[in-house]
């Protein structure tokens, strides 16, 4: 397992940016899918972005998609969520995931295919 630790978020105005960052421990970070989830209050965890180990593929919730960007850096065992175009239904707590092993864009949507979680960070987007 890896060790995640989120940080970026905060409050912003409707219309506004964030980046997200993920940074993680360990030495096989660039083997790892990583995700980004989010979690409203009384909703369930749902998929938000996810990145292949190279960052060669990655897919998107019809929900962000256009609107966020994930990305990352091996060098800095680091992935990104670039958010733009904020809307209050945006706002949640944010998590970071990675699954060490193969990438299936089909699997990306599930928690339980993650084996490490980070604690969360908070985005508020006010209208």
């Amino acid at each position: 397992q890896v060790q995640l630790v989120e940080s970026g978020g905060g409050l912003v105005q409707a219309g506004g940016s964030l980046r997200l960052s993920c940074a993680a421990s360990g030495r096989t970070f660039s083997r790892c899918v990583m995700g980004w989830f989010r979690q409203a209050p009384g909703k369930e965890r749902e998929f938000v972005a996810g990145i292949s180990g190279s960052g060669a593929s990655t897919y998107y919730a019809d929900s962000v998609k256009g609107r966020f960007t994930i990305s990352r850096d091996n060098a800095k065992n680091t992935v990104y969520l670039q958010m733009n175009s904020l809307k209050p239904e945006d706002t949640a707590v944010y998590y970071c995931a990675a699954k060490q092993g193969s990438y299936y864009a089909g699997d990306l949507i599930y928690t339980r295919t993650y084996d490490s979680w980070g604690q969360g960070t908070q985005v508020t987007v006010s209208s």
